[in-house]
């Protein structure tokens, strides 16, 4: 038995030809998915990084572990909790990852025999060290049976995809850097400014144009989408391409100026939270099969061990989706829970037609405490029908409610207890940016200006 799982670190399921995207960013990932199985309706259940990966190792919600923030030192996943890793490598396979996980958590290195971190080169995390690091080690142990975890960043910001990648989706002839083009403003004077300077925008110079920033993030997605079809060629020559169980997923989306985020991947709107889901097997899959009921990423922690031949643990919120490859069912949920404590604190709960947000601390954004969508006529998530439906959405918020509370049963809530004692990890650390530069986040709230902050952060580099 081999198996490689492979996470596409802030892909937006909806930016792929193979989910209906115009532009042509995943000819390659289309091919897989021809070859193998799509999930349409592949959601993320707790966002963003941290806690997605904890959500695909544990098949457990974060509400269960009690890991719902990220970048938080306050959380800690108990060495109870089963972890993939583990329970393969106790069951004699071997394990092995690439990854730099382990820099956010130590948890994430559990259960590997051999685990290579990813961090370094001129790209941050680049793909291509990604390979290069995964092919050395298939070339030592394609013969054996194992569990590969490869973990790719290249869409996640900064947005620096290989100069060749950027005419695919930009047209040569246009400035983006032109002083008449104003569509940046929203974001150069959004609160979360100060964060996104230092992290991003220093690094790609005065862009006017936004349109360029998202074609920054489809050229990401194209060179990634090089990057497995690399690595998919060697499993090929290895010869191990057919019999190796295959199965990429997003950890999270993107949302690119949606909602008033801009080229970040917060709040629980369908552009962060749905991700795309592909398995390949070659003879055990049907081809170009795709699958439109509702499944969440703790539903790969059962299907992998159930290949494997291993037992499930009891008590996990994950279902396998091997029924629905069978065509047994359509969906492994039929309403999902969804959950964030990063740059805003909130919940949500989605059905195929609806979804209600209940926001609890809104951070550097301005949100209404709650939301409701029809889904059915609003994909988009634009109009909030909260006030004018309030029946539906009071029904959705008591079902919510009503999860949480028989999920925690005498358990703190661990999502207050992170708001009580230290706040939302991301305002932290714009606060620490604005204090660097002499600024208060009371202050910064009530005047945004971007200039302002401009003038004190080159006061403090010089």
């Amino acid at each position: 038995m081999k198996t490689i799982l492979i996470s596409l670190d802030t892909m937006r399921a909806d930016r792929l030809s193979c989910y209906g995207y115009p532009k042509l960013t995943s000819p390659h990932l289309d091919a897989i998915a021809a070859d193998g199985v799509l999930f349409e309706r592949a959601f993320a259940a707790d966002i963003p990084t941290e806690v997605a990966h904890t959500d695909v190792f544990t098949g457990r919600l974060g509400l269960q572990t009690g890991v719902v923030s990220h970048g938080s030192p306050l959380t800690h996943l108990s060495k109870t909790v089963e972890w993939l890793p583990t329970i393969i490598r106790k069951a004699g396979y071997q394990t092995a990852a690439v990854d730099n996980l382990y820099q956010l958590k130590e948890w994430f290195a559990r259960g590997y025999m051999y685990y290579m971190n990813s961090v370094g080169g001129t790209r941050w995390i680049d793909g291509k060290t990604v390979n290069d690091l995964a092919k050395e080690w298939l070339s030592e142990h394609h013969a054996d049976e194992f569990f590969l975890f490869l973990h790719y960043w290249d869409p996640h910001t900064p947005y620096l995809p290989p100069e060749k990648y950027v005419p695919l989706f930009y047209p040569t002839e246009k400035d983006p850097y032109d002083p008449g083009n104003l569509s940046m403003e929203p974001a150069y004077n959004h609160r979360a400014y100060p964060f996104f300077k230092h992290h991003h925008y220093d690094l790609l110079g005065s862009v006017t144009d936004m349109q360029y920033m998202n074609a920054l993030y489809d050229a990401e997605v194209r060179y990634l989408d090089d990057l497995l079809a690399e690595l998919d060629g060697y499993l090929s020559e290895l010869g191990i391409q057919e019999e190796t169980l295959l199965i990429i997923f997003g950890d999270h989306g993107e949302s690119l100026t949606e909602h008033d985020i801009y080229w970040d991947h917060c709040g629980l709107y369908d552009t962060t939270v749905h991700v795309p889901l592909i398995i390949r097997w070659p003879d055990h899959l049907p081809r170009g099969h795709r699958i439109s009921g509702i499944v969440q990423q703790v539903d790969i922690f059962p299907t992998i061990l159930e290949a494997f031949h291993i037992g499930v643990p009891q008590g996990i919120d994950g279902k396998s989706l091997w029924p629905l490859v069978k065509g047994e069912n359509i969906g492994t949920q039929s309403r999902l829970f969804l959950s964030e404590c990063a740059w805003q604190a909130g919940r949500a709960i989605r059905t195929m037609d609806f979804k209600l947000i209940r926001t609890y601390d809104s951070g550097p954004f301005v949100r209404p405490t709650r939301e409701l969508y029809d889904l059915r006529s609003d994909p988009g998530e634009i109009r909030n029908l909260a006030e004018c439906m309030p029946e539906v959405a009071d029904e959705m918020e008591s079902a919510l409610t009503h999860w949480v509370r028989e999920t925690l049963g005498d358990r703190d809530d661990p999502m207050f207890v992170q708001l009580q004692d230290q706040g939302l990890p991301f305002r932290r650390r714009i606060e620490e940016i604005l204090k660097d530069v002499g600024l208060s986040w009371g202050e910064w709230v009530q005047n945004p200006d971007r200039h302002r902050f401009d003038m004190a952060y080159a006061r403090r580099k010089a």
